[in-house]
């Protein structure tokens, strides 16, 4: 492994259940959310998941979206405009 793949946050890491602990979400739940598209882990051959640090932010972000009242379809509405919004900034940038 090279230093970059180590600190790549797109990389698979940690396995369902040190996702839930990192995020204080259930593992069945963090399974619907992969279900309804809100994100797509790793996978090992195997076929076990991997959720990477960019996939526990998510999941984070998910949570507090849950907290603040929205339901599974809002979320994914909001992901998807943040995501525009954050590739819109980037193009902006000089």
């Amino acid at each position: 492994m090279t230093p970059y793949e180590a600190l790549d946050p797109t990389r698979g890491l940690y396995g369902i259940s040190v996702a839930a602990e990192l995020t204080g979400l259930g593992v069945q739940n963090i399974r619907q959310y992969e279900k309804r598209g809100l994100l797509t882990p790793g996978r090992t051959g195997g076929g076990t998941r991997l959720y990477s640090p960019d996939d526990v932010v998510r999941l984070q972000r998910i949570g507090q979206l849950l907290v603040a009242g929205l339901n599974l379809a809002g979320i994914a509405l909001v992901l998807d405009l943040e995501a525009v919004n954050a590739d819109l900034r980037t193009q902006l940038r000089p």
